[in-house]
């Protein structure tokens, strides 16, 4: 069954084409990731698939019984509601019925409790409000009451998260979801909460992720958006990697011959004088079409450099016996840490334990309520952060690479210019000169997180880099990582991401505890598990070892 069809889809932002003639069909339980560079189209085409945009040209058809259900990287809450308002918004019986209920619960009304109650019986609701609460829960949304407005951007973003998980429970059966980045602003236990809630629901789906393992759990097959063309791939991102390695090796021996071309047809025009025949004419279009190909970049270069490093001393940072508390909420309890040169550490632990404090507090952005911070001379920190981006939006893209620095050292004593630099992260000559306001969101936290790079710091704090950049970027971006010798600390959800990385933990359990895990993510997660697992097996046993027994009779005096 066609739950979507596409014929012919086109679409331009002015003059610069998006994607042109794109056509596909979606099938009831395909499960699609779609790939792209920032400012490709990739998140244009979704708002096009859910109705928010219209094409340039082309035709979409969405069955009559299918309901396309649509989780946006920015979603649109109302702010000046509820939280509660926001997410029970459906007006469906099982909705109006657990709407009624929870008001009632709140309020103590018995009489009108009771008539909620039998309601919820009548339309067997009681499964449907446990699947609500069980959403709530495990995204951690316990402040119903609040309006959108007093809430951090992460935690709307999961109340907007809540919202379409919860929608897909209602309306028609059928249902096509669409998300673009869901996993971004959620700690790794709701990544893989959500992993097995979308498998359990058996949703036919189609999402923009750069969580790769997410991918490959939730996925079977991936497209790709490229020079505005789409490109399918059957498997898991292993298996892309490998076609696309296959097709780009085509594509070069392809760009060789048309590079021939476009010489030969290159002379023929220098020679043609002003006025044209029609057949030179038809030479003359023939040579515009073969010059556009040869100019089109082999996409995806991987970054290999040898960086000449700030020099980093033998004293970099030690920390001792340092306290942190907000109230009530303990942070940091007695921690004690000496890093060394080219230590690569991960930070994993859910929302709200600590761990952007602790990267403040090591830069000396905010204060320990006590302990010793010591930072050596020669350490350069160069934060990437979640918050604000540090743009100049009235230059140029090269111009403001140039303002931080006209080039960028290498090991062997030379230098890549601004403009080498800018095109190693993906920003071709044209988009070089594009004004920074013009940018897509994606593109602006790539040129930012390229600014701090471009600045060569020897000890990086990564604050959730992975939010907001695409596949591509983040594979130049673990690339340029791996080259890196100096410190580095990551702050990140992304698993594959701090696989790839680090190579031990600061796993931070709360109430100030923070353990140090000698290995990766993936290791650490294995460990965890099987320790929760034997636990609970000790649990059972107890358990039944304490069941209730008949108690002998006692005699009859």
């Amino acid at each position: 069954m066609h739950y979507c069809s596409v014929e012919k889809l086109s679409k331009s932002y002015g003059i610069q084409p998006l994607f042109d003639a794109l056509s596909f069909h979606i099938n009831k339980g395909d499960r699609i990731s779609l790939i792209a560079k920032n400012g490709t189209g990739k998140s244009t085409l979704l708002k096009i698939l859910a109705g928010l945009e219209q094409p340039d040209q082309g035709k979409i058809w969405v069955h009559k019984d299918v309901e396309v259900v649509f989780f946006e990287q920015n979603p649109v809450l109302e702010e000046q509601k509820t939280v509660a308002e926001n997410i029970f918004f459906h007006d469906h019986p099982i909705m109006n019925a657990i709407r009624d209920y929870e008001t009632q619960v709140a309020t103590g009304n018995e009489t009108q409790l009771q008539a909620a109650i039998e309601k919820m019986d009548e339309l067997q609701a009681w499964d449907a409000d446990a699947r609500i609460k069980q959403i709530l829960s495990k995204l951690n949304i316990h402040f119903l009451d609040r309006t959108l407005s007093t809430l951090s951007g992460g935690q709307q973003k999961r109340v907007a998260l809540a919202k379409t998980l919860i929608d897909i429970g209602f309306g028609k059966k059928e249902v096509l979801l669409i998300m673009d980045e869901p996993t971004n602003h959620l700690d790794v236990a709701m990544v893989e909460w959500m992993e097995h809630f979308l498998n359990k629901e058996n949703t036919t789906l189609l999402l923009v992720t750069h969580d790769r393992y997410f991918l490959d759990t939730v996925c079977q097959e991936i497209w790709e958006l490229d020079q505005g063309q789409l490109y399918t791939y059957k498997g898991d991102y292993a298996n892309y990697l490998e076609k696309k390695a296959a097709r780009m090796e085509s594509e070069a021996a392809s760009h060789s011959k048309i590079r021939n071309l476009y010489k030969r047809e290159l002379e023929w025009v220098r020679k043609q004088p002003r006025a044209r025949t029609t057949k030179s004419k038809s030479r003359l279009d023939q040579f515009t079409t073969i010059e556009k190909k040869a100019k089109q970049t082999t996409q995806d270069q991987q970054l290999q450099l040898s960086m000449k490093m700030t020099r980093l001393g033998g004293k970099i940072l030690e920390l001792k016996k340092v306290y942190k508390s907000h109230g009530d909420l303990h942070l940091l309890k007695g921690f004690d840490y000496t890093f060394k040169k080219g230590e690569r550490i991960g930070i994993v632990g859910p929302n709200g334990v600590g761990k952007s404090t602790f990267i403040n507090i090591i830069q000396g952005i905010e204060a320990a309520d006590s302990g010793k911070i010591n930072v050596g001379e020669t350490v350069v920190f160069g934060n990437y952060s979640q918050q604000g981006l540090q743009l100049k939006e009235d230059l140029r893209v090269i111009e403001f690479v140039k303002s931080i620095a006209e080039s960028f050292p290498l090991a062997e004593g030379g230098t890549l210019t601004a403009a080498q630099f800018l095109q190693l992260f993906l920003f071709e000559p044209d988009k070089q000169y594009t004004y920074v306001s013009k940018l897509s969101g994606g593109e602006k936290r790539r040129l930012h997180l390229l600014s701090i790079l471009f600045r060569n710091p020897n000890f990086l704090i990564l604050d959730e880099p992975t939010n907001d950049l695409d596949l591509p970027t983040l594979t130049v971006l673990e690339n340029f990582l791996l080259e890196f010798s100096g410190c580095l600390l990551i702050v990140s959800h992304d698993r594959y991401f701090m696989d790839r990385l680090v190579d031990h933990l600061f796993v931070f359990k709360g109430e100030g505890i923070i353990q140090d895990y000698p290995g990766n993510y993936s290791q650490y997660r294995i460990e965890a598990q099987a320790k929760e697992e034997n636990q609970l097996e000790k649990t059972e046993e107890v358990a039944k070892s304490t069941e209730t027994k008949p108690i002998a009779a006692s005699k009859i005096s």
